[in-house]
């Protein structure tokens, strides 16, 4: 079969640059950080680019670490999180008009 652009991987689209092929945590943080130096945390689930959870959390100061999702205080954030726009959403579909 020959293809139209002769080479197989020519035919392929790009990769997104917002497609990840690999893990991006290559280095865990286990020291707790501070609620009030987080501005927010990013969840990354597991998947064909990464076979671990990562949690990603940016600081006040800009700078982007990965948590350890096994340690105890990034759980209890992370649960902390979670909770929190649970309610938030709760809230939005409790306003809405029957």
């Amino acid at each position: 079969m020959k293809l139209p652009c002769g080479d197989p991987h020519a035919c392929l689209p790009p990769i997104s640059r917002d497609y990840n092929t690999r893990c991006g945590c290559l280095r865990m943080e286990t020291r707790i950080i501070p609620p009030d130096s987080l501005r927010s945390i990013k969840l990354v689930p597991e998947g064909p680019h990464c076979t671990q959870t990562e949690i990603i959390a940016t600081l006040v100061s800009g700078e982007r670490v990965c948590l350890h999702p096994q340690s105890w205080w990034v759980k209890k954030l992370v649960h902390f999180v979670l909770e929190k726009q649970l309610h938030r959403r709760a809230a939005v579909i409790s306003r809405r008009p029957a």
